[in-house]
């Protein structure tokens, strides 16, 4: 965890240290071993869990906390390690910090969001890129590639930004109904559904179900980013995730049911729940949550911050020789 400014904001998966609460601060040192993290930052919280079949956790976030001229913002970014390419987690790690130093200041300075995310998905596409080099694992298929998703949500807009199959969802403060997924997956899954030829509950059991057809990456898709700007009709919560944790609950309005009112108030308590929810469902995939309450509203814990540094840099990726 680093401040910056009136900034607080944090990566996870982590190196070392620890931070608000105990939990583990991020390290640019590179990746290491991890099981499980969380960051928790008052105004917004994130977890992120290895789950019980894979041997390291390829999923990454990062969330910052600020002041933007508005008022305040919220800026988080998940990513997950494409199955199959090497070094998921170094591409996912690398993803969301060359994406949050874009977002971060942008925010700060009240610059439009959509145009923001779009600098930032290309900063997170040139540093996965950049990854690209000697194969670690002789299993792996593919150059270092990972999945995107972020959201800028200010206390009148929620801009969400996103490539491949982890997903967004407006959690309303009302109605459990009115809850909806912010996003649509860039899979074969959904195209299968979309020509009608799968319906979406077969689309979800059949072999192509998490088969990706946008990622970022040397080797990434020549499809284009999505952006969406949604106006929050009233308070709710802003929801980031991957498929670790939507593959069992994908449904926007069961998703609410189980996170609200809670999630409001405790988004980290509430992240942590939908974690062990997904793990008690089976953890068949790493799994990622992050909750960002709107409006946003200044903590204690980002607004006491005083101590100035640096935005967060884009990181240099470690290349391994072999």
């Amino acid at each position: 965890m680093a401040y910056c400014g009136t900034s607080l904001y944090a990566v996870s998966p982590t190196g070392q240290g620890t931070g608000h609460r105990g939990v583990p601060v991020a390290s640019s040192a590179g990746p290491v071993a991890r099981d499980h993290s969380e960051i928790d930052l008052g105004q917004l919280a994130g977890v992120t869990d290895r789950g019980h079949r894979h041997d390291r956790d390829e999923d990454a976030l990062a969330i910052a906390a600020t002041e933007g001229p508005g008022g305040p913002t919220s800026v988080a970014v998940v990513c997950d390690g494409v199955s199959g390419s090497d070094r998921g987690d170094e591409a996912s790690q690398a993803a969301v910090q060359a994406a949050l130093s874009v977002l971060l200041p942008a925010a700060q300075a009240g610059q439009d969001a959509t145009a923001a995310s779009e600098q930032a998905v290309q900063a997170a596409q040139e540093a996965v890129a950049q990854l690209n080099g000697p194969r670690e694992s002789p299993m792996a298929d593919d150059a270092p590639s990972a999945t995107f998703v972020s959201a800028v949500v200010t206390p009148d807009l929620v801009t969400v930004c996103w490539l491949g199959d982890s997903r967004a969802y407006w959690l309303d403060g009302g109605e459990v109904s009115a809850a909806r997924q912010l996003t649509t997956d860039d899979s074969l899954a959904t195209e299968l559904v979309t020509a009608g030829v799968l319906s979406e509950e077969e689309a979800l059991e059949s072999p192509q179900a998490h088969v990706v057809t946008g990622w970022l990456g040397a080797d990434g898709s020549i499809r284009a980013p999505h952006f969406v700007r949604f106006v929050p009709p009233g308070p709710g919560v802003v929801m980031l995730c991957s498929d670790g944790l939507w593959n069992y609950l994908p449904d926007a309005a069961d998703l609410a049911a189980r996170a609200m009112p809670e999630a409001q108030s405790r988004p980290l308590d509430t992240a942590r729940a939908l974690v062990d929810f997904a793990l008690d469902a089976g953890g068949h995939d790493n799994i990622t949550v992050v909750l960002a309450p709107f409006p946003p509203e200044a903590t204690q814990a980002a607004t006491g911050a005083e101590e100035a540094a640096e935005p967060p840099t884009q990181p240099q990726p470690r290349i391994d020789a072999g």
